[in-house]
């Protein structure tokens, strides 16, 4: 079986498994819900994200297969998938359509100017355009933002903390999942240029690019290794963990869970994902009780957290300098 198919296949399957009805027929009453997600029906995190805006919903009485209807669609971080899924989503006449990431919000964005869309992990959503105001975005799009480009600038400098000797930095993204990836690059080369570091570009689309990617900065004495944020190098962050420990290049990514798994270090909003999840339920509560999307406020992500793993750094080889570990929101041992 071809790996589109494959996709194909387990995106047709997630889809009904475990929070799609199991009919097109809305019965009197029934309310629907579209949900498309930017990572795959096997990722852990995302289906406890899931759950989390699932129970939310039964909390404001909103309860599966007995007022609402619920269909997900899970792109397993292929952008390719987005427009398709989004086209299907449109075409069962939602209510209110969840979304996570910039990739899936602009293919939605582009299928729909009418049908209400509630928006989570997305970056700054103003300097991407998808809204020109905060406060009352307008249009049928809101949501929950998570970063705003300039943190891009502290992931140089506290890598640079970690690693005085820093010379290089690679920023890898998918450029097809990270559309958003040129607002990063402005933000980390600015800063790098401040810290005497060099910036380049890793652009992956396969797991091999990954491999080959991390395989050619070993190579480079004093390299270091910035992952924005991207939902194909999320999805495949097992393997980065394991392939930067190997060739010992110390990484900083934006989510602290990625730590939890064995990164270095991350530094983003403390705010956790399913956080997210939990307050978009609130608003979607709303949207189906009659508000305009357009009138409630994109919410953003504030109180940025520090985290580092000393299990990691010590198998990398690396003294935290005390100033860094003393900056340290939390330190996982």
């Amino acid at each position: 079986m071809k790996r589109r198919d494959f996709i194909l296949l387990l995106g047709g399957a997630a889809a009904a498994w475990p929070l799609t009805a199991r009919t097109q027929q809305q019965p009197g009453g029934m309310r629907r819900i579209g949900v498309l997600m930017n990572t795959a029906a096997t990722d852990a995190t995302s289906q406890s994200n899931l759950a989390a805006f699932v129970q939310v919903l039964a909390q404001l009485g909103w309860i599966e297969r007995r007022n609402i209807q619920i269909d997900v669609r899970w792109n397993a971080a292929d952008a390719a998938l987005a427009p398709a899924y989004s086209a299907q989503l449109i075409g069962l006449t939602p209510d209110v359509i969840l979304t996570a990431s910039t990739v899936n919000l602009t293919s939605l964005q582009h299928a729909t100017s009418t049908v209400p869309i509630v928006f989570v992990q997305v970056s700054d959503p103003v300097a991407q355009g998808f809204v020109s105001n905060l406060t009352r975005p307008g249009g049928n799009l809101t949501g929950f933002s998570t970063y705003e480009f300039s943190i891009g600038g502290k992931w140089v400098e506290f890598l640079k903390q970690m690693v005085p000797e820093l010379r290089h930095v690679a920023v890898m993204e998918n450029p097809d999942t990270s559309p958003q990836r040129k607002y990063w690059m402005r933000a980390i080369e600015a800063a790098a240029a401040s810290f005497d570091v060099d910036v380049a570009a890793a652009p992956v689309r396969a797991p091999t690019d990954i491999e080959a990617a991390v395989e050619g900065l070993a190579r480079q004495p004093h390299g270091g290794l910035i992952l924005p944020t991207d939902a194909f190098t999320q999805f495949h962050r097992k393997l980065i963990i394991e392939l930067a420990l190997r060739h010992r290049i110390p990484t900083i990514y934006p989510w602290r869970y990625i730590v939890a798994d064995g990164g270095l270090m991350s530094y983003g909003s403390q705010q956790q994902l399913v956080d997210q999840y939990r307050q978009a339920a609130a608003y979607v509560d709303r949207i189906l009780k009659g508000v305009k999307p357009g009138d409630l406020p994109v919410q953003l992500a504030s109180d940025y957290r520090m985290v580092i793993n000393l299990k990691t750094a010590r198998a990398l080889g690396l003294e935290v300098p005390p100033m860094l570990l003393a900056r340290a929101d939390e330190v996982i041992e």
